[in-house]
Parts: structure tokens; C-alpha cells; sequence
């Protein structure tokens, strides 16, 4: 079987960053796929589930709800090495299309306060499974050490 492109990306090289993963044409409409790398491959320490989830259900809630982009938005969720998350938008885009984006989603993460929305066993199949203050810290450390100093190098896959 021919290898995916996901799995060609040198690991041991990527750092924290907002990367295209790949772009997809559906009909005439462009898919981006984004990888939000939050976490040094093979090098830190993966994310636990319970941030992973409190994360997901942030970003996506805060991303659906973009005055902006919310019409664009496909997916957003988290890779299974938990090490990231995957961003589908709309559109022809590039990883400097979407910082600002990013740099909102993760503000209003790292300073979200009170129910985590859909933690509820009505609105989740796991809803125990969060974290909120690791999901603060993590996207408070995401912000302050890649997005607000962002380089070419965490916009560019590494060769």
C-alpha cells in the first residue's frame, strides 16, 4: 500500500506549529486540512485525553461559532498520537491564513471559565473525561510560545 501523506512528515523534525497538511478538491470547492501541532512529536510528552477532549469541545464550539469562519469549518478534533488536532476549512488557504484565527480560538481557550459546553451525558458519550485547567494551560502555552512569535518554520512542514 502506498503510504500516507501524513506519514511522510519528518516527526523527528516538526515542532509546535499550525501546518497544511493537505489540500482536497470536493466538485470545485478546495478542503484545507490543517495541522495544529501543539505538542513536539517523539519529544514531549503526548497530551492526556481528558485536555485533548476539554479541547476539542472548546475549539469546536468556539470555531462553529466564529462570526467570520463558522461557514467554513468542516472538522476540528484531535489526532490520534495526541500530540495535535486537525483543522478542515473551506477554501484555499495557507497556514498564514488562519493565525489570527488561531490566535483567537486558543485566547478564548486559555481564558474560558465555567461548564465546558456539551460536558453532559446528554451531549457526550464521555463527558467525565475533561480536563479544563490542563486545556487552559495547554492553549495558554501553545499561544504564548508559537502563535505569538509564530516564524516560517512552524507554518512550513520541514523537508
Amino acid at each position: 500500500m502506498e503510504k500516507i501523506a501524513s506519514f511522510t512528515i519528518d516527526h523527528i523534525r516538526l515542532k509546535p506549529g499550525i501546518y497544511v497538511s493537505r489540500k482536497d478538491q470536493i466538485g470545485a470547492e478546495t478542503v484545507t486540512t490543517f495541522d495544529i501541532r501543539m505538542t513536539s512529536p517523539n519529544d514531549e510528552p503526548v497530551m492526556n485525553t481528558a485536555e485533548v477532549h476539554t479541547i476539542e469541545h472548546l475549539g469546536a464550539t468556539f470555531l462553529r461559532n466564529h462570526a467570520q469562519w463558522k461557514d467554513r469549518v468542516i472538522y476540528f478534533g484531535p489526532m490520534g498520537c495526541r500530540t495535535g488536532f486537525y483543522l478542515l476549512l473551506a477554501g484555499d488557504l495557507s497556514s498564514g491564513d488562519i493565525v489570527p484565527l488561531m490566535e483567537e480560538m486558543f485566547a478564548f481557550m486559555a481564558d474560558f471559565e465555567g461548564e465546558v459546553p456539551g460536558a453532559s451525558p446528554k451531549d457526550c458519550g464521555n463527558y467525565l473525561d475533561m480536563n479544563l485547567n490542563m486545556a487552559r494551560y495547554l492553549s495558554w502555552k501553545f499561544l504564548n510560545e508559537v502563535i505569538h512569535n509564530i516564524s516560517e518554520e512552524r507554518l512550513v512542514y520541514p523537508q
